[in-house]
């Protein structure tokens, strides 16, 4: 499997993974207490310098946010049909900092430091008996983990659609990338059972 972590020694990768996930919630409360156009392109500004610090080639580095960047485009698209400018341009800025903050956090945080942090704030959770906390904080370094794998694969099934002179339509990739993906959740799941990682 791919890992969306880059290696590094910036700044970035030195903070401790539990003060950047705590801005980034932060963050993402307070992007939705302002509507201001100018706070919320400022943030998205300081993202994008620090996303693109993190040491990655720019297409590479463009090449992580294309998914992204096609929801947000259409989620823009939505908004101006139903929306007044103002409000969809504060949409369209608000998820794109978001973005560019959450993709710095995932490529200057491993996988095993991300499952270690959101176990141990998912403790307190534990202690009244709502989760246990090593079993979210595996649901959520696997879906980290499994991002690029399916962005991956999506683009594995629209080459094979070309060579083959095929029309790429949403029903004929969506189907088979749930079925690829649903059948490596079912060995990586299988795994997890053989080595008893759930029942400890």
């Amino acid at each position: 499997m791919q890992s969306l972590y880059v290696d590094g020694d910036t700044r970035m990768h030195k903070l401790s993974p539990r003060i950047k996930l705590i801005v980034l919630a932060l963050l993402g409360v307070i992007l939705f207490l302002t509507d201001r156009i100018s706070l919320l392109a400022l943030a998205a500004v300081v993202g994008s310098v620090l996303y693109f610090a993190v040491g990655m080639s720019l297409r590479e580095a463009l090449v992580r946010l294309r998914p992204v960047f096609l929801v947000i485009l259409f989620v823009a698209l939505f908004s101006l049909l139903f929306n007044p400018l103002h409000d969809a341009m504060t949409t369209v800025l608000r998820l794109i900092t978001l973005m560019l903050f959450a993709a710095m956090v995932t490529a200057t945080t491993t996988i095993s430091a991300f499952i270690d942090e959101i176990t141990f704030l998912a403790g307190p959770l534990e202690k009244i008996g709502l989760v246990r906390a090593a079993d979210i904080g595996l649901a959520v370094g696997l879906v980290v983990r499994f991002v690029p794998e399916i962005v991956d694969r999506y683009g594995a099934i629209r080459e094979a659609h070309e060579a083959r002179g095929l029309k790429i339509r949403l029903s004929t990739t969506l189907v088979p990338l749930i079925i690829l993906t649903l059948r490596d959740a079912d060995s990586i799941a299988a795994a997890i059972d053989a080595r008893g990682i759930r029942r400890h």
